[in-house]
């Protein structure tokens, strides 16, 4: 039977290992999507999408599909699918690993203020300008719903659903995004400070570059730490090792 790896997707870089994957003769990939995303991005083999029913569905999935690797590449704030994906590994015994795309680093000329959660984050706006450049996530809004003296301009890639502050603007819109694009909509928006999360990676970090070069505060999020003993990988290239698919 062939060598069968699941992906826990959702990022670039699990689409670009699936197709890695997928081109090696001999070897079954699937990648399971959590569907919160109406239009994901093309993938390379097999494809699920929808929950496992926690770390015990997720086990009993792996059992059942015989699968002998399990790379767990979503979001690096998809905190509680990581969680069941090592509970399950260690609950199967299948091997598995994090792929996580280095965090981002301010430079000295950034004016970053951070904190451990969107809470923290909605806390700390009141010490800055009114208007607000929000890009957390469609998933996270109530924290801010109390915020009726700020007005917030929101960009995800799916509509986001209430409950949401009073006075929101809403950009659908999917990365990457040049340093032209983010200068021209901070400038247009009148934007006072960002609030993002440390997604990491390039598709949206000129947002930083364009805050840093119009001397914005920004609010960044940390990201959740990792369950103990995870083995984590930073690329495809180090997953391909882990795998010991390095060599074509």
């Amino acid at each position: 039977m062939s060598p069968h790896v699941l992906i826990l997707g959702g990022t670039a870089e699990a689409r670009e290992l699936a197709a890695a994957l997928a081109a090696r003769p001999g070897l079954r990939v699937t990648t399971s999507l959590a569907g919160r995303v109406t239009r994901p991005g093309a993938l390379a083999g097999d494809v699920r999408v929808g929950g496992f029913g926690g770390a015990e569905g997720l086990a009993d999935w792996l059992r059942e599909q015989g699968v002998d690797a399990l790379v767990d590449a979503t979001h690096p704030f998809a905190e509680e699918i990581t969680a069941n994906a090592a509970h399950a590994a260690g609950a199967t015994g299948v091997r598995a690993v994090v792929l996580r795309r280095p965090g981002w680093r301010p430079g000295p000329e950034d004016r970053w203020h951070t904190v451990a959660s969107l809470g923290e984050a909605a806390d700390l706006l009141p010490g800055f300008g009114p208007r607000v450049f929000l890009t957390t996530g469609r998933m996270g809004l109530a924290r801010f719903a109390h915020l009726a003296d700020r007005h917030f301009v929101v960009r995800s890639v799916d509509p986001p659903e209430p409950p949401m502050p009073p006075h929101t603007e809403v950009l659908l819109a999917r990365g990457p995004f040049t340093v032209t694009d983010e200068l021209t909509l901070l400038r247009e928006y009148l934007i006072d400070v960002l609030v993002t999360k440390d997604s990491g990676g390039q598709a949206t970090a000129a947002k930083l570059t364009a805050a840093r070069r119009l001397r914005l505060p920004v609010v960044m999020v940390a990201r959740p730490p990792l369950p103990e003993g995870v083995s984590v990988a930073t690329d495809v290239a180090q997953v391909l090792e882990w795998l010991r698919l390095d060599a074509p």
